[in-house]
Parts: C-alpha cells; structure tokens; sequence
C-alpha cells in the first residue's frame, strides 16, 4: 500500500511540474507607472482648463505661417527678402480642387522674437496664437500685401500617451480644445487590458504636478473640462484588475518553475534508484 501511494505521488509530481513548465511563460517585467498615491492636496482638478486657445507663445516655440490669400508662402515670390525660416517646409503646388501650401515654420528666438520675411523681426512672445496671428495680419497689411489671411499654428506643442494604449508616444496638438477621448482615438485606443475607470491625467510642474483621474465609464467625464488636453499632458493608462491579477499569476508560475524542475529531477532520480 505504501508503495503505492509513493508511487501515485510521484506520478502527480511529475504531471503536475511538466504541466506549470509547459503553461509558464518567460519572465516579463511590469510596465507600471505613476502608481505611488499622492496626497489629497497633489491629486487636484484644475480649476481652469487652460486650452490651446488660451496657450501663451514661448521662446523656441515653432510657428507655422501662411497666408489664405495666396497660393504660396506670406509674401510668395518676395519671401526671399526676408530672413529664411528655422526649420524646412514642404510646398504644395495649387492642383485643380484649389488646394493650398501648408505654410512655412519660424522658431521663436530666445528673446521672444521671430523673423519673418520682409517685416523683420516681431515679438510674439506672451502673445495667445490669435494675438499673434492679428499683429502679423496687421504689419503685412501695412507694409505690402492687400487684405492678408494670415493663419499661425504652433506646431511643437504635444502630449504623451504611455500605459495600456495600442500605440504610445507623443502626439501633436493640432486644434484648439483637443480631448482625451479625442486623443485615445488618434493612438488606436484602448488595450484589453486598460482600465477605462482610472485614466490619469498629469499637468503642471514636474515637482508639484496636478494628477486628474478620468473615468470613461462614466458618460459625465465626456464635458469635463479637465479632459480638455494642454501642452505637455502625460497621459497614463493603467492595467484593470484581471490583467494584474493574470499578470501576477504569471509572475508566480516563472519563480515556481525552477523549484519544481528541482523537485521532478529529484523524484526521477529517487525512482530510479528504487529499481
């Protein structure tokens, strides 16, 4: 009897090691982020979302220039007068559907001015993009063009996407009053491992930054302000419960494994010795 259930425990040791090595996984190292509790006075909802609208021009920002009357850059055939721009730009011929160029790309120098051809150099500095916007309408119109369009956009500004979301990195805000709906839909959306109800939203200050928790599961956070995105939002998406769970699961199977790997040997060599 006793031989018998030795050799009935040894049979579920090895069925039982062979089947956690079969199943096991390698080892994967958690991705998990921002998930050390701040305080109640460091998890805050600003009480002003300030939107791109409202976004002040800054040294080294980049602005994108064009003028809506003309087919080709500010002044077109005169834009050579003036300084060159920062950065390259793609022009695009006028095809038969009336299609424009995207504009030309200026860096805002570190005195808060930008050289703009024929006008020179303008401060725009603590300026809002339509302030901007109307002070070069302005100058151009004063001093060569008839009745200029001149739409600006800057062209730096970004957020970050990183956690349970199919495609993380920076992305361009491109329009005022982005959202984050509008922003997940851009990085192909959520992971089946994303909770949607823990969406973390963090502003401001590296030191002191405000941390904005979202719940999508709620159709109220659709006109919350404080999902409206600004420049230089970190966005996290931390994994939801089963994923964790699933994941920790794994985590024990990959430190088990060896230790019945130890325990298999040691049972084949024990019943093999018994012969």
């Amino acid at each position: 009897m006793n031989r018998t259930c030795t050799r009935f425990l040894i049979f579920t040791y090895l069925v039982l090691g062979t089947a956690l090595i079969l199943t096991s996984c390698s080892y994967k190292q958690d991705q998990i982020l921002f998930e050390q509790r701040a305080s109640l006075a460091d998890i805050a909802k600003p009480k002003d979302s300030a939107t791109l609208e409202s976004y002040r021009i800054k040294p080294q920002d980049i602005l994108q220039i064009r003028n809506l009357q003309s087919m080709s850059y500010i002044v077109g055939d005169m834009g050579s007068q003036g300084a060159s721009p920062t950065s390259s730009s793609s022009t695009s011929s006028s095809s038969s559907s009336g299609s424009t160029s995207q504009g030309q790309t200026y860096q805002v120098e570190v005195d808060g001015n930008v050289a703009l051809p024929v006008i020179g150099h303008i401060q725009v500095a603590g300026l809002t993009r339509i302030e901007a916007s109307n002070k070069i309408e302005a100058l151009y119109r004063e001093k060569l063009l008839k009745d200029p369009i001149i739409e600006l956009k800057i062209v730096n500004l970004q957020v970050t996407m990183l956690g349970e979301i199919k495609a993380q990195g920076n992305y361009p805000l491109v329009k005022d009053k982005t959202t984050l709906v509008e922003m997940i839909g851009q990085a192909g959306g959520l992971t089946d491992k994303a909770n949607e109800k823990n969406i973390k939203i963090i502003r401001g200050n590296p030191k002191k930054p405000e941390i904005t928790e979202v719940d999508l599961g709620s159709v109220t956070s659709l006109s919350d302000p404080a999902t409206i995105l600004q420049n230089g939002d970190i966005i996290y998406i931390a994994q939801n419960k089963r994923a964790v769970k699933s994941d920790k699961l794994q985590s024990f199977s990959t430190v088990i494994q060896p230790v019945l790997l130890l325990v298999n040997t040691a049972l084949i060599i024990f019943t093999l010795t018994r012969k």
